[in-house]
């Protein structure tokens, strides 16, 4: 999904001028474009899509989800409370975490929703004593049970989830309750882009499910990958969506299907706009400060460090050096980009750093005290505002003085 016209020179020192640098810069045309790509991708009729918001939470890219007629993942009474104020209605979320206490848990069954995969016994125990507890009026109606699986030679080595080995006990749990464990979650990894990794395991998937005797829907989870290094391997979401389909119909079709996009959803649709404040030289290498910092992209050590830079003003040349991109703080692992070819870059000139969308802002921090970026929504030819910049206030902000 190009974003030219966001790379264009002009637009950018014009979007800069107007909300400051560094800037998050989202193109509604293009993630709605991948939208419609993975939505078209999976041809199977009772596919449930739900954007997984833990990547981005801001209110207007999940309205955009909201009105294409997807609903959300949420991975925390956080990105349900997000979802809530962006509209989306409380049976349209579907929740898959780990660890609340009773009053969170209590807090997203008052909120309404009725689809909920657990992480452990013990939280399905906790949500049927809380859901028992509720008034009737306030039971979620069509309440619906699942358990995140955990299965070494399926989901490798995760503290998530719950094994085959477990059911009969969380079953017992749930009848108890005079409810049914009906849904079986299915979570890969963080970041896959190896198709097969998906595909290949679908029937050992099913065969567990049906190990559930209410089975009645497999979330097939996230963990879609993002070819963060252009021309590298991606995720084939139409190879994927016909193995699926395919193996679903084997099953007599009667099984909802729900599919968890985040980082791939969204990723592509964003940039960082950074302006060079400084220069130097160690040897042959150019070592160029900008003023913002990876902390504004995401953690390196969880979500990977690399992202594509592009200089937008720097004069057009054949002559490219091995450069350094360093941010404006004093991390020594500080680095937005190490050994780019750019050109011979001057102080004020901007850099655009590609496929910010997904945990950038979501996983940014004020780590050294830098404050956040403002963020703006590119859709349509115009530009607007969607998050504030910070100022040093929100660096006192719960602090008792």
């Amino acid at each position: 999904m190009a974003l030219e016209s966001i790379l264009s020179p002009n637009l950018a020192q014009n979007l800069l001028s107007l909300y400051g640098s560094p800037l998050y810069v989202y193109n509604g045309d293009s993630l709605r474009e991948t939208i419609e790509h993975i939505t078209k991708a999976i041809p199977y009729p009772q596919t449930q899509f739900c954007f997984a918001s833990v990547t981005n939470g801001n209110i207007s890219l999940l309205r955009i989800f909201r009105d294409a007629h997807w609903s959300l993942h949420a991975n925390t009474p956080g990105d349900i409370y997000l979802g809530l104020k962006a509209g989306f209605e409380p049976q349209h979320i579907v929740y898959s975490g780990s660890n609340l206490n009773r009053e969170e848990m209590a807090q997203v069954l008052n909120w309404g929703v009725s689809v909920l995969n657990l992480d452990s016994l013990s939280q399905l125990d906790l949500c049927c004593e809380v859901y028992q507890s509720l008034p009737l009026n306030a039971k979620p109606p069509n309440l619906r049970l699942g358990l995140r699986l955990n299965e070494p030679t399926l989901t490798g080595d995760s503290r998530i989830g719950v094994g085959p080995q477990e059911f009969p006990e969380a079953i017992a749990i749930t009848q108890s309750a005079k409810l049914k464990l009906s849904g079986l979650h299915f979570y890969r990894g963080t970041g896959t882009n190896a198709t097969k990794a998906f595909t290949q395991v679908i029937d050992s998937i099913l065969a567990i499910g049906e190990q559930l005797p209410d089975w009645k829907y497999l979330d097939f989870g996230g963990g879609f990958g993002y070819p963060y290094v252009h021309g590298g391997a991606a995720f084939d979401w139409y190879e994927f969506g016909q193995v699926l389909t395919e193996r679903l119909n084997q099953q007599g079709g009667g099984i909802d299907l729900v599919i968890e996009p985040g980082r791939a959803a969204c990723a592509g649709c964003a940039i960082l706009l950074t302006t060079v404040v400084s220069i130097k030289w160690q040897g042959e290498k150019q070592i160029v400060g900008v003023d913002t910092t990876v902390a504004n992209l995401s953690v390196p050590s969880v979500h990977g460090r690399y992202r594509e830079i592009v200089g937008l003003t720097a004069p057009i040349s054949d002559t490219l050096y091995l450069t350094d991109v360093c941010g404006n703080t004093t991390y020594s692992g500080d680095y937005l980009g190490r050994n780019r070819p750019l050109p011979k870059l001057a102080i004020g000139d901007i850099l655009a750093i590609l496929d910010v969308g997904a945990y950038g802002y979501a996983m940014s921090s004020h780590f050294l005290h830098r404050l956040r970026p403002a963020e703006v929504l590119w859709e349509q030819n115009q530009h607007r505002l969607i998050r504030h910049r910070e100022d040093y206030q929100v660096l006192l902000v719960n602090q008792h003085i």
